[in-house]
């Protein structure tokens, strides 16, 4: 997976503490774990947004208010959205669990409580995920936000930790290997 620098699409807003049972219903994490099948009922559980998913366009960006991603530990909350067609989430805060389950899945996400307040519905929206800025094209204005370190921008771009970890242990074998 390669992670681009910069992401455009449209913006789909969406209110404070959306929990990760409205993300993914429980009732669709039991039958699968196929992303783009996760992501058909991905924000089901929001109060008039159970069509959401079909309504997405590859690339679209999520937009959250405060604590988003709050509730269980369901990892496959960021995956349902990914699945979905959104390319990142932006949000004022997100939950610690949700937090690190994005980063862990390789699924980029932002905090900017001036976006989050700002953007509307449908507004067209680039980020550049390496220097945390977001430009709302329909409103003629930017955000900033802080940017990831280094590290964890790599992490994402590696498609999260498992295959980050992975190049670290081969990195390792080689070193050693060649030291005889």
């Amino acid at each position: 997976m390669t992670l681009p620098k910069v992401v455009r699409g449209r913006a789909w807003k969406f209110g404070d503490n959306i929990d990760t049972d409205q993300i993914i219903p429980a009732k669709y994490a039991i039958y699968s774990l196929d992303e783009k099948e996760l992501g058909k009922h991905a924000m089901e559980g929001v109060p008039d947004r159970d069509t959401w998913a079909s309504q997405v366009t590859q690339g679209d960006i999520m937009v959250g208010g405060s604590n988003f991603g709050c509730g269980s530990s369901r990892e496959i909350a960021p995956v349902a959205i990914r699945g979905a067609g959104i390319s990142l989430v932006i949000a004022d805060s997100f939950a610690r669990i949700f937090f690190r389950n994005a980063i862990n899945m390789g699924y980029p996400i932002m905090q900017s409580p001036q976006a989050a307040e700002a953007v509307e519905d449908g507004d067209e929206l680039e980020v550049d995920l390496e220097h945390g800025i977001i430009r709302n094209f329909t409103k003629g204005d930017e955000y900033r936000c802080e940017a990831f370190p280094q590290f964890m921008n790599e992490l994402l771009r590696m498609g999260g930790l498992v295959p980050w970890v992975r190049k670290q242990l081969e990195e390792r074998r080689r070193m050693a290997a060649s030291r005889g």
